[in-house]
């Protein structure tokens, strides 16, 4: 069995796809985030270090509605517009993950949604 997460304090799916599941097997998968502002749907305004961090409060909103933390979480992957961000991105995402850090995948992507600099999924252990 599988629960449908969704909050309004992230973005709605821009596709057909779930903010988040969460599994019977106290898994959570949360949906690759870009930075939408979650009221207008539009990108936010500002270059990557604005984008990684409306990225990160809208995975924090998700985890939150799924009844998770930062903490909670066992694997991110980052997909970056252009690697050279890959400094900037590593400080924005060391003041939300700074302890027991998840394991980490980050790759440079050709695109992104809405030409978007930074996406951000990640997956959690959630209690049951």
């Amino acid at each position: 069995m599988k629960k449908i997460i969704s909050t309004d304090q992230a973005p709605a799916a821009i596709g057909p796809y779930s903010q988040a599941i969460k599994t019977n097997g106290s898994l959570l998968f949360v949906s690759g985030q870009i930075p939408l502002d979650p009221k207008t749907g539009n990108i936010v305004e500002g270059g990557i270090v604005v984008q990684t961090t409306r990225v990160l409060d809208s995975l924090k909103a998700i985890l939150t509605a799924a009844d998770c933390t930062l903490d909670s979480v066992i694997k991110t992957t980052v997909y970056l517009k252009n690697m050279g961000d890959f400094a900037t991105v590593n400080e924005v995402y060391a003041k939300y993950f700074t302890q027991n850090c998840p394991a980490r995948v980050c790759i440079e992507v050709a695109n992104l949604p809405k030409d978007a600099l930074v996406e951000i999924d990640v997956i959690a252990a959630a209690a049951e």
